[in-house]
């Protein structure tokens, strides 16, 4: 009887031990199902976040050109994103404005790569002006940090390209 109780007690406490391979194999299973399910969710949202930061930051450049316009009127506009830029402890010129972040200056920026391209150069009293810009925000990888391009220019209006290129000619709504 003593031998027998002895038994029970051990099977008992060998069944109270852990987990068996085939739980650990279930958990595994549930754990990449919803791994696949999740991540591809995640990189659209943050594809999209990239894109929705990338939009804003075209108002902000263009915002800043309006500014530097009236700050610097004998330059006119500037076709240098990092003169819209500069250390906020240095004093303010045509070349260090102090009108956008340092981030959004040098030009990238979540995912996206910001410039001022096809710039209109006038000479006006033997001064250089520029009278003209675009605003161009194009993915790093695109498909990967966002899928729309973005261009703006002296309007304001945002225009995009879904193939992530500057070949903008649908309006952002």
């Amino acid at each position: 009887m003593q031998m027998q109780r002895f038994f029970t007690e051990e099977i008992r406490r060998n069944n109270e031990d852990g987990f068996t391979l085939m739980e650990l194999l279930i958990v595994m299973a549930i754990i990449i199902i919803i791994m696949t399910i999740a991540i591809p969710s995640y990189l659209n949202v943050r594809k999209a976040g990239n894109e929705t930061s990338a939009l804003g930051s075209v108002h902000a450049i263009h915002q800043a050109e309006i500014q530097y316009n009236t700050a610097y009127p004998a330059q006119g506009f500037t076709c240098n994103i990092a003169d819209l830029g500069g250390p906020s402890s240095g004093t303010q010129g045509p070349t260090s404005a102090q009108l956008l972040p340092l981030d959004l200056a040098s030009g990238q920026k979540a995912g996206y790569t910001f410039a001022l391209t096809n710039c209109t150069k006038v000479n006006i009293n033997g001064q250089d002006q520029i009278t003209s810009y675009q605003i161009t925000a194009v993915p790093q990888a695109p498909g990967k940090t966002g899928n729309r391009g973005f261009c703006s220019d002296m309007s304001g209006d945002v225009m995009y390209d879904p193939t992530g290129g500057t070949n903008c000619t649908l309006s952002v709504k």
